[in-house]
């Protein structure tokens, strides 16, 4: 009886001797490491400083604003933006609270952000007419915002953007599944604590191997380490997305308003699909359902194309042969309006 005793005060003090150790070890991460740089600037909008990155000459063409989805940031549009910087202005941003944005302490309203990027973009000198690029959720946030400034909007681009009804209809049927909630919740500590950080520092984790280049997946992992934000910012997205997707549900009619719908055919991996399958769903009928509430996106429109790219939802933006397709419609159908507006 006494050794066990002593074996399990053994085992305590141990314990208690790692916990200390990483406790101790994330401070002095915290406190030491250099805070992540943004690679664009910070504007402020009524005491928030938000996170935009304008890039291209300001010349007659519309200026493009790319809209990031839920867990998403500047740098997933990087092939987006560098395939059209070279023939008109491109805007990317984050949200507040996403990424090198800071929280707003301004109450949260479903029309919020549209109104804060509005804003966003007057501070930052840019002038409509502007062409909405939206990937995933960005698509239900770019609707909002053209249906309070219909007269600034020329053009919509949709990148598997999600749907005002895909909770109804898809198995899943939240933002984030709860069994995730926890964990989100428990990285977001351990993250502002710099343990995380320190882990990262110790193991060296490889970059992605999703397209994107190498500098912004070390930029985003580095953001992602140094504080919980990321995290506290993705669950807080998840609060409010059923007010985003109902607000975007109830827009006007996009009448002729130029449309480029772009749908992915990879929505899930081996394992979420057998997952599905012990569940009695068929991920076939999924994936289906999911290219149907695409085709609603285009029908929103007279003036519309749907292209389907054999892409993942994130890979239709990070590989650049995906977004090469893309930037070439955009460009096809900014010059058509370019056309129409001088005839």
């Amino acid at each position: 009886m006494k050794l066990i005793l002593k074996t399990l005060k053994w085992i305590g003090r141990f314990l208690v001797g790692i916990i200390l150790l990483l406790i101790v070890s994330g401070a002095c991460y915290r406190l030491f490491s250099s805070k992540p740089i943004p690679p664009g600037k910070l504007v402020d909008v009524n005491g928030t400083k938000l996170h935009i990155r304008a890039e291209g000459e300001k010349n007659d063409l519309p200026t493009v604003i790319l809209e990031a989805g839920a867990n998403s940031h500047t740098d997933m549009l990087h092939w987006i933006a560098e395939g059209l910087k070279k023939n008109m202005r491109v805007i990317r941003y984050d949200r507040e609270g996403k990424w090198f944005s800071e929280s707003s302490k301004d109450s949260i309203t479903s029309e919020f952000y549209a109104h804060q990027l509005h804003k966003l973009l007057e501070k930052n000198g840019e002038k409509p007419p502007y062409i909405l690029v939206g990937h995933s959720m960005g698509g239900p946030y770019n609707q909002i915002f053209r249906d309070l400034y219909p007269n600034e909007v020329k053009g919509m681009v949709f990148l598997d953007s999600s749907h005002p009804k895909q909770w109804e209809r898809l198995a899943q049927n939240e933002l984030i599944p709860k069994e995730q909630i926890n964990l989100l919740k428990f990285i977001a500590v351990i993250s502002d604590m710099g343990i995380r950080g320190v882990y990262n520092k110790i193991t060296s984790p490889k970059a992605k191997n999703n397209g994107l280049p190498k500098d912004c997946h070390i930029r985003n992992l580095n953001l992602a380490c140094y504080s919980g934000k990321v995290y506290h910012r993705y669950l807080k997205e998840n609060r409010i997305n059923d007010d985003i997707l109902k607000r975007a549900g109830q827009a006007k009619s996009l009448d002729s308003l130029p449309i480029l719908v772009f749908t992915a055919t990879e929505q899930y991996r081996e394992s979420q699909k057998e997952k599905y399958r012990k569940n009695g769903i068929d991920p076939d009928k999924q994936i289906q359902l999911w290219l149907d509430i695409q085709k609603e996106l285009a029908e929103l429109s007279t003036n519309s194309k749907q292209f389907v790219i054999e892409s993942s939802h994130g890979t239709i933006i990070t590989k650049k042969e995906n977004a090469d397709i893309i930037n070439k419609e955009i460009l096809l159908m900014v010059e058509k309006i370019e056309k129409e507006n001088h005839e």
